[in-house]
């Protein structure tokens, strides 16, 4: 099946594994034949990978541009897990994402890892919501950090709160 794809000036896409630049000006092109295809904005490079989710989304990406799930495996069942553990309510994600790597189909994999991505933003934005800090405060479950000491700071710097000389905890 064609791929019928417009580029705008300057803008880059990987078709097969080789990079394509569009010149100065808009382009239209059909690319013809089983090849891995990516756009620009579709691309996420090493240093946008700085979340668990976005990791997953990298190696999919790796996965999809090689056209071997293979090498990518571990690295994503090693991923996967450790998003999990952290986070067990994103399993309608992870698994439809592991469900389309299991189907050899990389590329569905990545659009429904976008979906991931987006579930962890918000999970993310819910924890550090200022009301969410102060509360999480107020039950104990953060040290109130307001130019005082924490219960586990001693006046002294080498005391550890009992008296004696011991390591403070961390």
């Amino acid at each position: 099946m064609a791929l019928k794809v417009e580029l705008k000036p300057h803008e880059r896409i990987v078709i097969g594994g080789a990079v394509v630049r569009n010149g100065d000006a808009r382009c239209r092109f059909v690319i013809e034949g089983n090849v891995p295809v990516m756009r620009e904005r579709d691309i996420m490079t090493t240093a946008e990978a700085n979340s668990p989710a976005k990791r997953i989304y990298f190696v999919l990406q790796l996965m999809y541009l090689d056209r071997d799930i293979g090498p990518h495996r571990d690295a994503f069942m090693t991923l996967v897990e450790e998003f999990m553990t952290a986070a067990p309510s994103a399993w309608p994600h992870i698994n439809t994402i592991t469900k389309h790597v299991l189907d050899g189909d990389a590329y569905k994999a990545i659009k429904a890892t976008r979906a991931l991505i987006d579930y962890e933003e918000e999970l993310l934005s819910d924890v550090l919501r200022p009301e969410r800090l102060r509360q999480n405060r107020d039950h104990g479950n953060e040290p109130a950090r307001t130019g005082g000491r924490s219960p586990h700071e001693s006046r002294h710097p080498h005391e550890d709160g009992s008296g004696s000389m011991g390591h403070r905890p961390l």
